[in-house]
């Protein structure tokens, strides 16, 4: 069933206003609830609906975001199966992608990097402390309302239980998930990584918002593919001609890159907090780090 002729259609008391956008097994939509007001809906695509494990895997995204509950993930109001239809519904998050907002805004201020990256740590540390490794972190998973500065955590598909038995796994060993940009080295090999993945991706993606560049830059995925392997990621303040940081925070921000898992900080807590000191000590003592953060 294409995506138009679910327009106007309601499913489980949310009526679908509008199509906004698409995955890979399903569709999204802007849809009103008479309790809940705005939500966003997604429905997995009907040839989709007889796979067990395409099903299962929606499901799971759904039953992973109603187990973890914080201001900077959005919220899983419903899901289930309703008028033949396979269906999550999410809180309306204000804002645009964060991917959109930095491909008008470049680099951002380290202040304001930082504001973001902290939300986005504590976000990953309520969803690791409940069990759940995210896995594909990127700025086109994170929400971002400029106006007041908040980040929210969307998109647990690919997400795994910390706990899970190898024999309850949908993807199979030796295929690793996630956006190859973003993805911690240890993922490659497609075998079972901790929340240590998530603290490499979360300094990946902290490299572009500061510089908007990536850490390596293979020219196809398997040049990448082998410099994740192989190489160390090009120094913060080797990105971009005319961007200086503090040694502090290259220190930080590469910190959260090493490949050796021994030298990697262990959670995300741990590299946001190391971050936001880096930053706060780099702010002049007269404006103040809550000030500098409306700079940009």
């Amino acid at each position: 069933m294409s995506a138009e002729n679910l327009v106007g259609r309601t499913v489980a008391g949310y009526h679908l206003m509008r199509h906004i956008g698409e995955g890979g097994t399903a569709d999204v939509y802007r849809a009103e609830h008479p309790e809940r007001g705005p939500a966003a809906v997604k429905v997995l695509r009907s040839r989709l609906a007889q796979d067990p494990v395409a099903v299962k895997r929606f499901l799971r995204e759904a039953e992973y975001g109603v187990r973890v509950v914080h201001p900077n993930i959005v919220r899983t109001f419903d899901f289930g199966e309703a008028e033949g239809l396979h269906f999550l519904a999410l809180e309306w998050a204000s804002g645009e992608p964060l991917a959109e907002f930095l491909s008008r805004s470049g680099p951002l201020a380290p202040a304001l990097a930082a504001t973001i990256i902290e939300q986005l740590g504590a976000a990953l540390g309520a969803a690791h402390r409940a069990g759940i490794i995210h896995r594909d972190l990127k700025p086109a998973n994170i929400m971002y309302d400029p106006a007041t500065q908040q980040a929210k955590l969307l998109d647990f598909g690919i997400a795994r239980d910390s706990e899970l038995k190898p024999e309850e796994r949908l993807t199979r060993a030796g295929f690793f998930v996630g956006t190859l940009q973003y993805v911690a080295p240890e993922s490659l090999s497609g075998e079972l990584v901790n929340e240590q993945a998530d603290v490499y991706s979360l300094a990946t993606i902290t490299y572009y918002l500061l510089t908007q560049c990536l850490p390596f830059v293979g020219k196809n995925p398997r040049e990448l593919f082998q410099q994740l392997l192989t190489q160390p990621p090009i120094p913060l303040n080797q990105a971009q001609k005319g961007l200086k940081f503090k040694p502090a925070i290259e220190s930080a921000v590469m910190h959260g890159l090493e490949r050796d898992l021994t030298r990697r900080p262990k959670t995300v807590d741990e590299f946001a907090t190391e971050l936001c000191t880096a930053v706060r000590d780099d702010v002049p003592r007269r404006g103040g780090f809550l000030s500098s953060l409306f700079r940009k």
